[in-house]
């Protein structure tokens, strides 16, 4: 895991590129270096994983090659026997990067379809001057390109591209929206017009000559197979083998890895099967105060991961949320990069950081087995809508007048059933396509006329029409299959992805996703979507294929999100910044919203009439974000440092 940068047409091409080391630097700590000839420059952050020697420090060259890489190809040493044995290759370290520039130069862009792994890497031909960029297949290490004057740049981390002097800082009206809408940003735009993300699954390749092309290199195949037809005991074996094999080789590093523990399905299934690799694995769990949990209502998942941890004597960490939030906030906010209001991101980070402290810089995750077998209570939610819709019109009424009345707060205590009931009732009459849309929205399509200034309003428009085609792009006959391919594609890609490197990566930890694979999520796909939830048991055949390792108390436990007490934080410890940062003054100057609508829900969040404590974290996240990226100048101090010098949010 590392960081990356590079720029080509610049006037300062290698001042940038010093420059981006210092900007990106908790990418890397244990080295930074740079590299140019007269028509490119290289920056490269590393923090050592495989092979840590200094020979394996980048930018690489070998003949006329430069390479730049960041992350790991965990079948590397199968790949390094093959290009050994067939091509005849000498190799000068015992590095991944090495394989990767040699896979390229022996088979060029068809490499990318060797490699089972993470990655965003660049190679640049010295006699030819072209470069060529390829990301991994579902966009689990970022990648960010900008062209700037005729000028190209591209860079680990969007900060990077922002100290580009003549970066053009016009808000995106899409991804505007998207950040209020969905609290991320769906697709391959930035917050910024003109500056973009490389999409999963794409090289590109530039030159002065030829310009700037994107490639499509894979895509997931959509196989059609019967529920009927699918047995379910070679099912989940296939699925056991498939993810058993994929832990093993996301195990291979010259450090320590150790694993997130939650204590439900995921995360515990990968740490059983990371102690077959590694006899001492150390594993981390997040702990919550009482008070936050009054208000939350959130599980208690110490209990279970602690049970688990005594099972199989895993070396077990319990880290208790800190309270200075208002540190961390503006802090995680300056490195997502995006306006992400999701709180789980500061819980990444204070897991990494801890983890970090003790030596580690490697945690597996159990991020993904929800998209692709179905796990989400969203997903669920959405089906039942259908048979919802189904009852009598009178039927409905009631309901919805009924739902309307119930409370999502009583005495200072949250209500998780009347969240959720609301939450149902804003789409159980919709069509399936909006119905999914509207489970993970924070608005709908009127809503965010009201909350929104007409010259964003194309944003909305926008929006709706990319979730109907990614929803629409596969499995059209398997609504369940048609869900995870969509939340594959936006909600993976957008939001768990994005925070999971960057908040790792501030805490310099490297994070690997074992069922985000292409073995694994090809596997996952071919499922018939009768066999993902089964008799109202969701992730149904992932839940049999743990039966060979877990007990049933963790497979079968209720659901509990990787979640952070932001209800109780909105309630308490923000309560005063959110009357700062989004007063009338505020908002108005900001020229994004409009503030009576801004207004009404934080009135109705503490009147505990509606529970909208997501929409004014993200909004408060949005103005954090604005403050770092928009108001910032060289000179000027970082909101981040100006609140660490007079702490003027603690009441």
């Amino acid at each position: 895991m590392c960081g990356i940068a590079g720029f080509i047409g610049f006037k300062d091409n290698v001042d940038l590129a010093v420059k981006a080391n210092k900007v990106q630097q908790h990418r890397g700590p244990d080295n930074q270096s740079v590299w140019h000839d007269d028509h490119i420059a290289f920056a490269h952050q590393r923090l050592s994983i495989i092979d840590l020697s200094e020979a394996a420090n980048q930018p690489l060259h070998k003949s006329n090659f430069a390479i730049i890489f960041n992350g790991e190809i965990y079948n590397y040493k199968e790949l390094q026997a093959k290009l050994s044995s067939e091509k005849q290759v000498v190799f000068q370290t015992h590095s991944d990067t090495e394989v990767v520039l040699e896979m390229y130069k022996h088979y060029g862009a068809e490499c990318l379809n060797y490699f089972l792994g993470m990655f965003a890497f660049a190679v640049y031909d010295k006699n030819s001057h072209e470069l060529f960029i390829a990301r991994d297949h579902f966009g689990i290490k970022p990648l960010f390109y900008t062209q700037i004057n005729g000028a190209f740049a591209f860079s680990s981390e969007l900060k990077t591209l922002v100290t580009i002097p003549g970066f053009n800082k016009k808000i995106n009206a899409k991804s505007l929206v998207s950040c209020l809408n969905y609290i991320w940003i769906s697709g391959n735009e930035t917050m910024f017009d003109g500056c973009f993300k490389l999409p999963p699954a794409h090289y590109m390749t530039y030159s002065k000559a030829s310009g700037l092309e994107l490639v499509k290199y894979w895509d997931l195949k959509e196989k059609v197979v019967s529920g009927a037809s699918a047995d379910i005991t070679s099912t989940a074996d296939d699925v056991a083998n498939t993810i058993e094999l994929s832990v093993k080789r996301h195990m291979v590093a010259d450090v320590p890895v150790s694993c997130f523990l939650s204590g439900g399905l995921d995360s515990s299934l990968i740490s059983v099967l990371a102690k077959k690799s590694n006899e001492n694995l150390s594993t981390y769990t997040i702990g919550t105060g009482d008070k936050d949990k009054a208000v939350e209502k959130m599980p208690d998942d110490e209990k279970y991961a602690a049970m688990l941890a005594e099972m199989h004597h895993f070396n077990h960490n319990v880290i208790k949320i800190s309270p200075d939030i208002i540190k961390d906030l503006p802090h995680m906010v300056r490195h997502l990069d995006e306006p992400i209001g999701d709180p789980a991101a500061i819980n990444t980070y204070l897991i990494c950081k801890a983890a970090k402290e003790k030596g580690v810089k490697v945690l597996l995750s159990g991020m993904g087995a929800d998209e692709i077998f179905f796990g989400y209570r969203r997903q669920k939610a959405t089906l039942m809508a259908l048979r919802f819709n189904l009852l009598p019109k009178p039927v409905k009424y009631v309901i919805a007048k009924v739902v309307n009345l119930l409370p999502v707060r009583i005495s200072g205590k949250g209500f998780k059933f009347g969240r959720w009931a609301k939450r149902f009732m804003s789409f159980a009459t919709m069509p399936l396509n909006e119905a999914y849309m509207r489970s993970y929205s924070y608005y709908d399509t009127n809503q965010l006329k009201e909350l929104m200034k007409k010259e964003y309003w194309s944003g909305i428009d926008a929006i709706n029409k990319e979730h109907e085609e990614k929803f629409n792009a596969k499995f059209k006959n398997d609504p369940i299959n048609q869900i995870c391919n969509t939340d594959i594609s936006m909600f993976m890609l957008g939001l768990n992805l994005t925070y999971s490197d960057r908040a790792s990566m501030a805490a310099s930890v490297e994070v690997r996703v074992p069922f985000i694979d292409r073995l694994v999520v090809s596997k996952a796909m071919e499922i018939p979507g009768d066999l993902k939830i089964k008799k109202g048991v969701s992730k149904f055949i992932l839940k049999k294929a743990a039966e060979k390792w877990l007990p049933h108390t963790i497979i079968y436990r209720p659901k509990a999100s990787f979640g952070a007490p932001i209800r109780s934080w909105i309630s308490n410890d923000l309560r005063v910044m959110v009357d700062e940062l989004l007063s009338e003054e505020s908002i108005t100057k900001r020229g994004f919203v409009n503030y009576a609508v801004v207004k009404k829900l934080i009135t109705d969040d503490r009147n505990g009439t509606a529970d909208n404590a997501y929409q004014i974290y993200q909004l408060l996240t949005l103005e954090l974000w604005c403050r770092e990226f928009l108001d910032a100048r060289p000179g000027y101090q970082t909101l981040n440092e100006q609140i660490n010098e007079k702490q003027q949010y603690v009441s």
